[in-house]
């Protein structure tokens, strides 16, 4: 029911120094009344909103002395009434006190409800939802960054504005349909197209922002690849800065993709030691070769492994798989050889640390380069789909913007301010507002 109370544990639930347990619905007020003995006389009926009272917070079987706080609709995160109680935390006491209320008036909240009652009771954008997905599942300095962007709701401003003029042209299509005899037609096409120009060159510009946006939010994909023994385990060991990958000099120690993370700049990048590609008749180091290829495909740039004590026929097998592909070639030992090779980026020794910094430093140019990650990015799928669908239709508009019928340019225009209104969650169907607060955890 809408409005009803829900309520949930919006802190993890570890030992920890404070827990939140969060209600917000119709009447969260009359669940701490039954809850809740403020010190001094002071009431709950009293609360002034958004102050913290200290007293004791009867829960299922027991008591705690902690804190509650009232924020009044709408100045509230939901923008209903909201009552918190914080408790001591750990978790015996967080569950006995949700327990407590939901026995006192309240039901258990479902995956991101809190959210959702904020979007639609204005409190924010879809977008902006998704901007606090992103902030709480980054795991790097330059993810929370592009969540903190999306969630200010800078990408939905820009998409409002853009449907601002949108809207402003079909007003003016419409006006010429009604009152053909003003004799207005060709001028307000030539409007129309300026506008339609003007919206699509600011939805590219979104566009091309995709790319690293998308690394910057997921991570960056890296493959480390090369025959057997040049040194790629030791390489992923040596960014990692611990042992992940077992190293040995026996060819084909790894048989499948070992994984691993680094920070690199506030960014994440994700590295995957592949298995040496070589022809070999074993049948599980094929498939591990097999796999390799597939990895070494899937990924945003490649570490082209090659070793300083001579090349052959398996190195050029490699890099024939890798020519094509965004990569940068790597020649490791250093320490021990002399061989030199053309298409050499970097020369290291993860023996010696010689060329570590600068390995570092090549793959954060090579994949997000020198942007400046407080800017506005587009980081999600979803957003970038809207976005080129939206660019499509206008673009269909633009092109026939002084030949077809009123009626019928109004259609292609319309469709573009419709896909742009998926972003924002004005024209977003009921099925993408469940599917994104369902990514949400029980609390928030």
């Amino acid at each position: 029911m809408k409005n009803d109370n829900i309520a949930a544990i919006s802190t993890a639930l570890s030992a920890a120094g404070v827990a939140v347990i969060r209600i917000s619905g119709l009447s969260p007020l009359a669940i701490a009344e039954k809850m809740f003995t403020p010190v001094g006389k002071t009431s709950v009926k009293d609360f002034e909103p958004n102050k913290m009272y200290a007293g004791e917070i009867v829960a299922d079987g027991f008591s705690d002395f902690g804190m509650c706080v009232y924020f009044k609709a709408p100045k509230s995160f939901t923008g209903e009434d909201t009552v918190e109680f914080h408790s001591h935390g750990g978790v015996a006491i967080a569950q006995g006190v949700l327990r407590k209320v939901l026995s006192s008036g309240a039901r258990l909240a479902e995956n991101g409800e809190f959210t959702k009652r904020a979007f639609l009771n204005g409190k924010l954008s879809l977008a902006s939802a998704e901007g606090l997905i992103d902030m709480i599942n980054s795991q790097s300095e330059g993810g929370v960054k592009a969540g903190y962007s999306l969630y200010r709701e800078r990408l939905t401003e820009k998409v409002c504005a853009m449907q601002e003029k949108l809207t402003a042209a079909l007003s003016q299509i419409d006006a010429d349909m009604d009152f053909p005899e003003e004799g207005l037609e060709e001028t307000s096409r030539e409007k129309t197209a300026d506008t339609l120009k003007e919206v699509i060159s600011e939805i590219r510009a979104l566009l091309s922002s995709f790319k690293t946006g998308s690394r910057i939010i997921n991570g960056v994909k890296v493959a480390i690849c090369g025959k057997p023994n040049v040194g790629k385990s030791s390489i992923l060991n040596a960014l990692l800065n611990y042992d992940k990958a077992i190293v040995s000099d026996t060819a084909g120690t790894t048989r499948d993709v070992v994984e691993g993370s680094i920070d690199i700049n506030g960014v994440r990048f994700n590295l995957f030691d592949t298995a040496g590609i070589r022809d070999t008749e074993n049948d599980v180091e094929n498939l591990g070769v097999r796999l390799s290829e597939k990895t070494v495909k899937a990924s945003d740039l490649i570490i082209f492994v090659m070793s300083a004590l001579g090349a052959d026929q398996n190195d050029e097998k490699v890099y024939a798989l890798i020519k094509d592909l965004p990569h940068i070639t790597v020649i490791n030992k250093t320490d021990c050889g002399t061989y030199k090779d053309a298409r050499a980026d970097l020369y290291i020794s993860v023996k010696t640390g010689e060329g570590l910094d600068d390995l570092r430093k090549t793959v954060y140019d090579k994949t997000i380069g020198k942007v400046d990650l407080n800017g506005d990015f587009l980081c999600e799928e979803r957003h970038y789909g809207a976005l080129k669908n939206a660019a499509d239709k206008l673009s269909a508009a633009l092109a026939a913007v002084y030949d077809t019928p009123l009626d019928i340019l109004s259609v292609d225009v319309l469709a573009g301010w419709q896909h742009l209104g998926e972003i924002s969650g004005k024209t977003a169907s009921e099925d993408i507002i469940d599917d994104i607060f369902s990514r949400f955890c029980v609390g928030k």
